[in-house]
């Protein structure tokens, strides 16, 4: 098979690496970068459990090949974290909301609401909801998952927020 040298950035970090030409980011990720963080779940693009962030936007890993990403700024769940290793904001309230059971499906959840959070700070839970319906959960039930993003969100009007809760819980 044909290599190809591939640049790009990784959670901050420049990389150079030689990769074969059908080679998919989920496995030069994976394999060739130690990124074990991002995982495998159905290799067809139905489970989200391979999302990353590519140039701001989220990626199903295992449907793009490495020499797609040429040039780009890749993000995976070890680089939201800060350099220290303290967790970010949503880590943190994944944490406390109990969003995590058996944590397959976590890197691309915080992705995705890192995502939808960075776009739309003030994201409603239908919004958030319609974010990661892309992303398969088996163990939580999503509740949890949504309870999570929400506390993140930064709204700057509590009396909406409040009154959204209400008509949630009704």
């Amino acid at each position: 098979m044909k290599k190809r040298t591939v640049r790009f950035t990784v959670n901050g970090e420049s990389r150079e690496i030689q990769v074969e030409t059908n080679a998919l980011l989920l496995n030069v990720l994976r394999e060739d970068l130690g990124l074990t963080g991002t995982k495998y779940g159905c290799g067809i693009g139905q489970c989200g459990a391979c999302t990353v962030l590519v140039n701001g936007e989220p990626v199903l890993s295992c449907l793009t090949l490495a020499v797609a990403v040429e040039g780009a700024d890749i993000v995976t769940i070890e680089g939201v974290a800060r350099a220290d290793g303290t967790l970010d904001p949503l880590q943190e309230a994944f944490l406390d909301e109990s969003a995590i059971q058996c944590g397959f499906c976590t890197p691309g959840m915080v992705l995705m609401g890192k995502d939808l959070l960075d776009k739309k700070p003030t994201a409603s839970e239908t919004e958030i909801r319609e974010h990661i319906k892309g992303n398969l959960c088996r163990c939580t039930g999503y509740t949890s998952i949504v309870r999570a993003i929400r506390s993140c969100r930064k709204d700057k009007d509590p009396v909406s927020r409040a009154a959204e809760d209400r008509q949630t819980a009704s």
